[in-house]
């Protein structure tokens, strides 16, 4: 299993069971470290015969286990058995429930959508909607995460849920049929007829067929033929590697894709892109911004570093760190940091981010403020960068220097009619509305700019 989220990543999973004394003996002599798991022990001991309320011992195991990983970096930690199972069902990207995204307000849980063409949009369940009761247990009192829980089950097993909605006096009973969901992932539709805009949310199982299936949707759709395409990765976390190797080579026709390096040398992994463009030669923006983290940042490097799109938006998130999930038989998982990750030019983006070869913001506050979510460096013990320097023991074995971009090499002209700002007065951004997203409107001027006065093609690294 390979992961790159929010942010995780994980590389073929192993159980490590071993000599676990011996290992930490590495840094200390072994009296000391048997006097540390004594310390402890004490610890422990004393926790369960004083705190003022009674303790369960195996939550206060998996608390220490936990605090030792997070004290690590920000990525690594423990998952109990119901937390591995969430995270397994996640990037699966299907599962068996009826197809409503949720919230929380007042104590009951409401209804963000329903999601196309599943149970709950075939019965009726419509934005807004309070789920009150779930087979006629009241939701107050439940957690969102026990809720959602409640709703997922088997397909073709059977569910009644209770609705208030606003305007209808009485409650609603409506009874579904759960069936299998697949969370929508990979958005899409034409922008002025001939630039396909795909939006990923994330990576999953489902995402790379998904791309596929919107590109060629949308090429059918367009009646003169697309001009260039807009992949969104904007507030895209991550998900599976593998998926973002996928999306990127789909893109690709050769050269290196992301690399791995890790404490130990033999252990360094790399994957190259295969011959096969989908996009057949078209120009490619990707949109980025403090949100697009992990492997979003993969395929954006990748794109970049071959030239083979323009990046485009404000800096990404900076989590360049993989993390191993290794199942622990019968006790859930640890998600342990073991390797950084490198565009093909040698980058690693841990804690600097993708730069973006335009720079174009969202909201001309973002200027006038300087306002700035948090990205990885602001996040406590995150890993610092090794581009560059002589690697020290938070940099790892395999620092290099990482080589520079060639140049865009755009016609003369076509950057400068990029606005960074949208202009004074503008709509605010609505999501439903395409025309007030400037970082969208750009991308889409910039590439028919390209179509009209195609750039050279320069070949892979």
């Amino acid at each position: 299993m390979r992961l790159v989220g929010p942010v995780m990543a994980a590389f073929t999973a192993g159980v490590v069971i071993g000599p676990v004394v011996a290992a930490w003996a590495q840094d200390g002599s072994r009296a000391e470290t048997y006097r540390l798991l004594n310390l402890f022990g004490d610890v422990f001991e004393r926790v369960r015969a004083e705190y003022v309320e009674p303790v369960n011992d195996r939550d206060v195991i998996e608390n220490a286990i936990n605090g030792m990983l997070q004290g690590l970096d920000p990525h690594s930690s423990y998952m109990n058995v119901r937390s591995f199972r969430d995270m397994q069902v996640q990037t699966r990207g299907e599962f068996g429930g009826l197809g409503i995204e949720v919230s929380q307000e007042a104590g009951y849980v409401k209804v963000i959508s329903p999601i196309d063409e599943t149970p709950a949009a075939r019965a009726g369940v419509k934005p807004g909607d309070l789920i009150t009761h779930i087979n006629s247990t009241s939701t107050q009192g439940l957690t969102l995460q026990e809720a959602v829980d409640q709703m997922r089950g088997e397909r073709g097993s059977s569910i009644r849920l209770t609705i208030r909605r606003e305007g209808t006096a009485t409650p609603i009973e409506i009874s579904l049929t759960r069936d299998v969901i697949r969370p929508q992932v990979v958005r899409s539709r034409l922008e002025s007829g001939d630039i396909a805009y795909i939006r990923l949310t994330s990576f999953n199982e489902q995402t790379e067929v998904g791309m596929r299936r919107a590109l060629s949707n949308l090429r059918t759709q367009s009646r003169d033929g697309l001009k260039g395409i807009v992949l969104d990765l904007r507030n895209n976390p991550g998900g599976l590697l593998d998926q973002a190797i996928q999306v990127s080579d789909d893109f690709l026709d050769q050269g290196e894709i992301v690399s791995t390096r890790a404490r130990r040398p033999e252990d360094a992994q790399r994957w190259n892109a295969r011959t096969g463009d989908i996009a057949q030669g078209l120009p490619v923006v990707v949109l980025v911004n403090a949100g697009s983290a992990s492997a979003s940042e993969i395929v954006a490097g990748a794109l970049q570093d071959h030239r083979r799109a323009i990046v485009m938006g404000i800096r990404s998130f900076g989590k360049g760190s993989v993390q191993t999930v290794m199942p622990l038989p019968g006790n859930g998982a640890i998600r342990l940091t073991t390797a950084r990750y490198y565009t093909p030019s040698g980058r690693s983006i841990q804690a600097t981010g993708i730069e973006p070869d335009i720079e174009v913001l969202a909201q001309r506050e973002d200027a006038a403020q300087n306002r700035e979510r948090d990205r990885e460096a602001d996040l406590r013990r995150a890993l610092r960068n090794d581009n560059g320097g002589t690697p020290g023991p938070a940099q790892g074995v395999n620092a290099r220097p990482a080589a520079p971009l060639p140049p865009l090499n755009l016609p003369a002209g076509v950057a400068d009619r990029v606005q960074r700002l949208p202009a004074e007065g503008a709509p605010a951004f609505d999501p439903t509305k395409p025309e007030t997203d400037h970082q969208l409107q750009q991308a889409v001027g910039l590439l028919h700019a390209l179509a009209a006065n195609p750039p050279q093609r320069r070949a892979s690294r």
